[in-house]
């Protein structure tokens, strides 16, 4: 299950990030989401758990949780809807 973590300190890094949710189970991947022209964190990220009972416990627990300062919050990422569209085919292209 993807979580969504929101309103993270700006220093905040993944190295701190990680072992908050580590401790509620395995954590897949955790990424900080990094503006592309300045290279600072945008104060958001993701934290991937293979389980989802895990997951929930994480987002249960965490949610709501002061870190570095700020009010953390945590709930389940919801999709984009570019990842939930069907891709364009080269047809479909041609079409236009």
């Amino acid at each position: 299950m993807k979580l969504l973590v929101r309103n993270l300190a700006r220093a905040t890094t993944e190295a701190e990030l990680r072992p908050l949710f580590e401790a509620y189970g395995r954590v897949q991947s955790c990424t900080l989401v990094f503006d592309k022209t300045t290279g600072e964190s945008k104060g958001f990220g993701f934290v991937e758990m293979p389980k989802p009972g895990e997951a929930k416990s994480a987002m249960k627990n965490l949610n709501g949780m002061n870190l570095a300062g700020n009010t953390i919050r945590v709930k389940k990422a919801e999709k984009h809807p570019a990842e939930t569209a069907s891709p364009k085919t080269a047809a479909d292209a041609s079409d236009s």
